[in-house]
């Protein structure tokens, strides 16, 4: 129990400093890095909790694949990173709002704990014996039966998001070749091949 309880503390204080020095590091390589990191650690913290499959997907899926694609998105792009930080100012009182909004909706949560500690386990699921069940198959349970609806929802969100990304990046620019769907299904052979005859002794 005391080693669970120090790798607990450790992870824990790992991932709060590495989520920390995520907004608080100039360098956005590093903020990548570091929210890798704090990944890694979170990750550490599911499999302190008997939660290796989601361990699994968390270091899969955000590390592996999101992460990485936040690191070459940061790498590759020519992106000004003095002028965007320009306007910090001028956005600085809506989000202290939204901050402010979303503290206040913590303490509510944590309140609510505090006065009702029965209220989580009347709004959770019921939960089959451990050792009946396995890890992976009662989060599919989980996911495909009870919460059906939510996880389709939030598939469309995550839809939505990737359709809105194509249509903001996908523009138009001058001295760019463009490929036309269109015109290289309807392309005919005499638009593309042209035979010459080459008599003899008049050929380069």
């Amino acid at each position: 129990m005391i080693v669970q309880a120090l790798a607990f503390y450790l992870f824990a204080a790992v991932a709060i400093a590495s989520g920390v020095m995520v907004i608080a590091a100039r360098n956005p390589v590093h903020s990548v890095l570091f929210l890798i990191l704090a990944f890694f650690n979170a990750a550490g913290l599911f499999v302190l909790m008997g939660a290796e499959f989601i361990a699994m997907i968390l270091v899969i899926v955000y590390v592996g694949a999101v992460a990485v694609l936040f690191l070459f998105v940061v790498m590759m792009l020519d992106i000004n990173f003095v002028e965007l930080r320009q306007g910090f100012l001028q956005y600085l009182p809506i989000g202290g709002l939204i901050g402010v909004i979303l503290l206040v909706e913590l303490l509510f949560v944590f309140a609510s704990w505090a006065v009702l500690p029965d209220a989580g386990m009347l709004a959770a699921a019921p939960v089959p014996p451990a050792e009946a069940v396995s890890n992976t198959r009662a989060l599919g349970r989980l996911l495909y039966t009870n919460y059906v609806y939510l996880f389709q929802a939030s598939g469309m969100v995550l839809l939505v998001a990737m359709i809105g990304a194509i249509v903001l990046t996908l523009r138009s620019r001058e001295g760019v070749r463009r490929q036309s769907i269109s015109k290289q299904i309807g392309r005919k052979v005499e638009d593309s091949v042209e035979i010459k005859k080459v008599e003899t002794g008049t050929g380069i």
